[in-house]
């Protein structure tokens, strides 16, 4: 990008920065919304604000075709705004036809997979923060963000705040996953953070506000599949799919699952019946009954 329009890119983006903040969106938006502006800018090698409408198109086809519909969803929401608040033009509507959908089952562990995945982790606060994570089925940044005061010990539960959608719930806390926090915590002893970023002394640590990298525990997962020789697709998300999963086995009741999970639907948490060996068992073995149950005469009355 040419300088003079290097300048007036960085100018009008930190009053798209600001913009954002004044309409009190959550910062989690603000990011990406913020994000899909630079990759646009990116993209063209210029500021948006001298896009056509046909550059436009070719940006949404290119996005169409190689990401998710969500975060295509979140481009034209950004971009909008930025015409709106900060081009105060018309934005110029680019006609999108949403993919049929594709409905997909998550790959799961089994919990001796879980056990040897967990164990071939190689850092202890990678491992930690794995376990953390599939323990109480938390989401990626639910963990990350997790703090000494969430955890309530005498009642068992912690508090997950700001979750998806801007929502709080509270989880059962088991007693081992209370204790590996604690273990864990007394290595830095950061009072706003369970899992800080270690920067240089163990000092800086405790003082940090800045947790660990998700890319970096993103990379400890994928070599620990590595190693265990799981041809699957597993991510942390993975984790958080198996819990679910493994509750559903034990015989938890589907909304009380729904409300750990956090859930807003109820078909969101059903699919995990159809990832369980158990429930599929039951299933059979209740429908061999039901049948049982019923008598015909089928003689032949020819």
């Amino acid at each position: 990008m040419h300088p003079s329009e290097q300048s007036r890119f960085d100018k009008l983006y930190q009053q798209y920065l600001v913009a954002l903040k004044l309409q009190g969106l959550r910062p989690k938006t603000i990011d990406s919304y913020s994000r899909a502006v630079r990759k646009i800018a990116e993209y063209f090698n210029c500021c948006p604000d001298t896009l056509t409408k046909s550059q436009l198109k070719t940006y949404f086809s290119h996005l169409v075709e190689t990401r998710s519909w969500s975060l295509v969803k979140i481009v034209r929401n950004a971009l909008q705004f930025f015409y709106k608040h900060i081009l105060e033009k018309e934005w110029v509507w680019v006609n999108i036809v949403k993919p049929p959908k594709v409905q997909t089952l998550p790959n799961i562990l089994s919990q001796t997979e879980v056990s040897q995945l967990l164990n071939a982790v190689n850092k202890p606060v990678y491992r930690v923060y794995l376990f953390v994570v599939y323990s109480m089925g938390l989401r990626l940044t639910e963990a990350l963000t997790l703090r000494p005061g969430d955890i309530d010990a005498v009642h068992q539960q912690v508090h997950i705040r700001c979750s998806k959608g801007g929502k709080s719930r509270m989880v059962p806390l088991p007693d081992h996953t209370l204790w590996v926090c604690r273990k864990h915590w007394l290595t830095h002893r950061n009072p706003s953070l369970l899992f800080p970023r270690k920067k240089g002394s163990t000092n800086d640590q405790q003082n940090t506000t800045v947790t660990i990298d998700c890319g970096s525990v993103q990379k400890a997962i994928k070599h620990a599949v590595e190693a265990c020789g799981i041809s699957r697709l597993i991510t942390i998300r993975s984790l958080r799919h198996s819990y679910a999963t493994h509750l559903l086995e034990k015989g938890v009741d589907l909304r009380e699952i729904q409300s750990i999970m956090g859930h807003e639907s109820p078909k969101t948490t059903e699919r995990y019946t159809h990832l369980t060996n158990v429930t599929q068992h039951n299933a059979r073995q209740q429908i061999q009954s039901l049948m049982n149950a019923v008598k015909i005469d089928w003689e032949d009355e020819s």
